[in-house]
């Protein structure tokens, strides 16, 4: 067992990772609370004017090419060295991603966790262990 985070995981199996029932509920209820908290800001400020899906997918893609400039003309090693002030930069920048994402998953009514776990799943099929364990390579090149 290894701590990440506030979540225990649980190594059952290889490359397979379990989350305690229990972690699992309470990150569910937990995103939910901090969704309504975006969504609750944003509708405040009567913003929600301006977030349709196409500004929001050109949003969330800046904050991610903001995020992608704390990393830039950095070495791998440095990239995961970061000082105290470019991981305060990175969380921040993550933060506003997910907030993109919340309200493009809001736009169309979009239970994110569903949809991460049915992408896994199809990932699972598309990049089998027994092809894909160690390899770079598109599944179309496995």
């Amino acid at each position: 067992m290894f701590k990440t985070g506030k979540g225990e995981k649980m190594i059952t199996e290889p490359n397979k990772i379990k989350f305690r029932k229990t972690t699992a509920e309470a990150g569910k209820r937990a995103l939910s609370t901090v969704q309504k908290e975006i969504l609750d800001f944003r509708n405040a400020r009567h913003w929600a004017q301006f977030h349709d899906p196409k500004n929001l997918s050109e949003a969330l893609s800046i904050e991610a090419s903001e995020l992608l400039e704390n990393f830039l003309w950095k070495t791998v090693e440095q990239s995961r060295n970061l000082s105290a002030e470019e991981l305060k930069n990175v969380k921040e920048e993550l933060a506003d991603i997910f907030i993109f994402m919340t309200y493009l998953c809001e736009e169309f009514s979009i239970d994110l966790l569903d949809a991460v776990k049915k992408k896994i799943a199809i990932n699972e099929k598309k990049y089998p262990v027994e092809k894909a364990k160690g390899s770079s390579k598109k599944y179309s090149k496995l």
